[in-house]
């Protein structure tokens, strides 16, 4: 039995982190939100801040990330219009797990450099 409750519990977090992955998948979501963890942020100041994303790439990504209520977008009423694109508090609750990336992929990358040295 106690080997059932593990599969299950495994099964469930499997779920969990899918879940997440399928939010997340792809080039370049993640790329975007540590864009906009620096700030709100204008189209043209994001896919400046990512190399080699297209317009229409970047656009329906963003649309993504809205839907799922990661990103807000921001449309002002100036002349000519002005849209900006900002975290929401969902979005910023992926600060922590993102940092948390940072950190492994530093090390991962020093883990590999010593390796092949």
């Amino acid at each position: 039995m106690p080997q059932l409750l593990g599969h299950a519990a495994c099964k469930s977090a499997m779920l969990r982190v899918a879940d997440a992955l399928e939010v997340l998948r792809g080039k370049w979501k993640l790329a975007i939100i540590v864009s906009l963890l620096y700030g709100t942020k204008r189209f043209g100041q994001i896919s400046a801040d990512i190399p080699k994303i297209t317009d229409r790439m970047l656009s329906k990504e963003l649309k993504d990330l809205e839907i799922n209520q990661l990103v807000k977008r921001t449309i002002h009423n100036t002349f000519p219009v002005t849209v900006e694109y900002s975290l929401t508090e969902h979005g910023e609750s992926l600060r922590g797990i993102i940092g948390e990336l940072h950190q492994w992929g530093q090390k991962h990358r020093d883990h590999i450099i010593a390796r092949m040295q």
